[in-house]
């Protein structure tokens, strides 16, 4: 029978990823713009992620979560986020260059 992954096993990779872009291209991201989106879309994600596990629309299982919760909303599920804030404005700021 083979082992189920955690939650976090499955979210650390692309966290570390981002910060690691994040880092290579610091000098791409706007610090006051990317503290702003942070604030903003992290108090977004724990109020909306609180509300659709209480819903029981998503739920995790107890075994597989780091123990660490936000109201009732794992940490795990802010990993997206954290990705998203970086890989998002960066790629477009990539992307959009004129060469």
């Amino acid at each position: 029978m083979a082992q189920e992954l955690s939650y976090l096993s499955i979210a650390l990779p692309p966290v570390l990823l981002a910060g690691l872009v994040a880092i290579l291209f610091r000098k791409q991201l706007n610090p006051g713009a990317l503290r702003l989106a942070a604030v903003l879309t992290l108090f977004m994600t724990l109020v909306f992620d609180n509300l659709i596990i209480l819903a029981g629309i998503v739920g995790y299982d107890e075994k597989l979560i780091s123990g660490i919760k936000l109201g009732v909303a794992p940490i795990e599920d802010f990993s997206y986020t954290l990705v998203g804030l970086v890989m998002i404005p960066l790629t477009w700021e990539l992307l959009g260059r004129k060469k």
